[in-house]
């Protein structure tokens, strides 16, 4: 007995959307008093503006994301890989995924973090560590 025809569905793919954005337009996030940010998200990438007053420590962590942080403006003292690195504005410093690292403000900064995949913990909120301390 011959098996009977059934149509196959097709999934539609959604067409990737570009997105033009003005920081100014993207919510600032207060995470405690010497530290904001806000982010965009694409499909694959998360591009942060984070803002650091002088002193703010970002405790350390690791995460499964590769991040790429570019100095705009200050400076950021780095705890990674067993060494102290300074990055001041217009330098990079790449960090592979699940490395711990820390950073400390050394001044007023603005830094630009890029990260693949996006931060899932950074989107829902759940990232404890960057709130309401130092």
């Amino acid at each position: 007995m011959p098996k009977p025809k059934t149509k196959r569905k097709t999934a539609t793919k959604k067409k990737p959307q570009h997105q033009h954005i003005s920081w100014k337009s993207v919510d600032l996030e207060d995470l405690n008093p010497l530290l904001q940010r806000h982010f965009i998200v694409g499909q694959n990438i998360m591009l942060a503006r984070v803002l650091l007053k002088k002193g703010c420590i970002v405790p350390e962590h690791s995460h499964h994301n590769e991040q790429i942080t570019y100095i705009l403006d200050g400076a950021l003292k780095f705890w990674i890989d067993g060494k102290e690195i300074v990055v001041r504005s217009g330098e990079v410093l790449t960090i592979p995924p699940h490395m711990p690292h820390k950073a400390e403000a050394l001044e007023d900064t603005v830094d630009l973090d890029v990260f693949n995949p996006p931060r899932a913990d950074w989107i829902n909120k759940t990232d404890q560590y960057l709130r309401g301390s130092k």
